[in-house]
């Protein structure tokens, strides 16, 4: 086991930054009043779930279609780059818009692909090129148990923050994402032209 506390917490902060789980408040008070109630802990587990099984079967899908973990992360890095404008800027360059007002909120499109989206599972094989697994599963189970939290008091959040407040928010983590983004590719492109 090698935990490193500076690696969990970057993990943390970049998977945290993609998620978005706070800028999506406005999104799960919407599905919550369509479905009159969100099953946090059912979102929160599968949505773990779903993020640990690709940090370890995308690495082996990967190999299958013959793509090195370099070259995905350089591609990852796009897609952190294109998420970070979007909530920089505030606008909106893909978004799944199709909501269940059933059971299966919680899972569609709460879980998937709301919080283990395509964004968060590029970042998990992206963050794998560059730290050790053990911390990553770390810093996903950290951002789980703050998925659950918002989740839970997310009528509450949204009244004490403000749209003003969730506005700053998302964009101060787009920031952060950028310089990720932007580092993530760096470190990348090199092993790709050895």
């Amino acid at each position: 086991m090698n935990f490193n506390i500076k690696e969990i917490f970057t993990a943390f902060m970049v998977l945290f930054a993609v998620i978005d789980i706070v800028g999506n408040i406005p999104i799960i008070i919407d599905l919550r009043k369509k479905s009159g109630h969100i099953q946090s802990e059912k979102a929160s587990i599968i949505a773990g779930v779903l993020m640990i099984i690709f940090l370890f079967v995308g690495k082996s899908l990967l190999n299958l279609i013959g793509i090195d973990v370099n070259s995905f992360a350089v591609a990852g890095a796009f897609i952190l780059f294109f998420i970070a404008l979007e909530m920089i800027l505030g606008i909106t360059l893909y978004k799944d818009d199709d909501s269940s007002s059933s059971i299966t909120t919680s899972v569609f499109p709460l879980a998937f692909p709301l919080i283990a989206g395509p964004g968060s599972l590029t970042t998990l094989l992206s963050l794998r090129a560059e730290f050790s697994i053990e911390n990553i599963i770390v810093a996903v189970l950290l951002n789980v148990i703050v998925i659950y939290a918002v989740l839970k008091t997310s009528s509450k959040i949204e009244r004490f923050i403000g749209q003003n407040g969730i506005n700053i928010i998302r964009k101060v983590f787009g920031v952060i994402l950028l310089a990720i983004a932007v580092k993530l590719f760096a470190q990348n492109i090199k092993a790709l032209f050895i």
